[in-house]
């Protein structure tokens, strides 16, 4: 049995005891403010982080901004990224007075923490993640110190906080099994300090966009949270689709249109087949107006609510949520100080 294999199997007890006992697991969770949030962060961890504060368990959401330059030159816009985020949050039902939302670049004892958790790596570690081989593969160009170390500052991510139970999807679990194994040796080396925190498997299906391929703010083909009506229709408009009159789901031999119908679809909470069949053979013009009203009925209300808040809204939330991981951050950093005997 693989690892995740293995961690999907836990995941029924594992939803099943946070839902029982919520006062038990803190959560680290968040995303590197590259671009506007899309529908496919919505659906993949939004909506989840919304349930969970529901429910009662504390959760932290890091805006990963010193994160934005492992793989590019410049941070770009990534103050209207993170405010734009912010926004997205709190229209969704994110509650900073529960939620705590903060910048990993406000939070200097969080980042100290990679000075020690460097020590309990190796470089063949680093090198063997699978995040740090494809992103390297990726950028063409070489391998920066910030991206060979991203596992271990995802580690001081989640362990600032001591926390315990991460939401990631299959791709991530070595990050997550990364962060358990320094918790391990640095607890093993100096002392109980840290949990060694679990995996949550999401099984939010993966949203492709609009050409087939995954949602990705670089691909261009999402649909972000933030456009208004006229942006979204414009964006559907441009998808490429195929000749064929006759609408059916393959994603495989006609990725254009499976894109188009698995929005349709999970907007409105059918499967694709089912919107395919509602469509039949009016063509992809017919597909493309059903999906642009049913994208813009379901995010209406998302909408007017980002619309009714500022980027002043979004400074407040983050300097409380910033004044609130500091605390945190500097806790654990001194206990860290205290476990190495490097307090005086």
């Amino acid at each position: 049995m693989d690892s995740f294999t293995a961690t999907a199997a836990r995941m029924p007890a594992l939803h099943a005891d946070i839902a029982e006992h919520p006062e038990h697991y803190r959560i680290l969770t968040g995303e590197r403010p590259t671009g506007r949030l899309h529908l496919g962060h919505h659906f993949g961890t939004i909506r989840e982080r919304v349930r969970l504060q529901g429910l009662g368990v504390e959760t932290f959401v890091i805006l990963a901004d010193y994160q934005v330059i492992t793989d590019r030159d410049v941070a770009g816009n990534v103050r209207d990224h993170v405010y734009g985020a912010v926004l997205d949050y709190l229209a969704a039902g994110l509650d900073p007075h529960r939620t705590t939302i903060f910048t990993h670049s406000s939070i200097p004892a969080l980042n100290q923490l990679l000075l020690p958790f460097l020590s309990l790596v190796t470089e063949a570690e680093l090198h063997r993640n699978p995040t740090v081989k494809a992103e390297a593969a990726a950028s063409g160009r070489a391998l920066s110190g910030l991206l060979l170390t991203y596992p271990v500052h995802q580690a001081a991510d989640i362990l600032f906080c001591k926390g315990n139970l991460v939401p990631v999807g299959k791709d991530n679990l070595p990050h997550v099994e990364a962060a358990r194994t320094i918790a391990r040796r640095f607890n093993d080396r100096y002392g109980a300090v840290f949990p060694e925190p679990a995996a949550l498997v999401s099984d939010a299906p993966e949203l492709p966009g609009l050409d087939g391929r995954k949602m990705s703010k670089s691909y261009g083909n999402a649909i972000a949270l933030g456009m208004t009506e006229d942006e979204t229709a414009a964006a559907i408009k441009r998808a490429r689709t195929d000749s064929e009159r006759t609408i059916t789901y393959d994603p495989v031999n006609r990725p254009g249109v499976a894109g188009l119908l698995a929005t349709a679809a999970v907007v409105q909470g059918r499967a694709p087949e089912e919107v395919a069949a509602e469509v039949g053979a009016a063509g992809s013009g017919a597909l493309k107006k059903l999906t642009t009203e049913a994208v813009n009925e379901y995010l209406r209300p998302h909408r007017a609510r980002r619309a009714s808040l500022t980027a002043a809204d979004a400074a407040a939330v983050l300097r409380e949520g910033n004044a609130r991981a500091n605390a945190v951050a500097e806790a654990t950093l001194d206990e860290v100080r205290e476990a190495m005997g490097m307090t005086y």
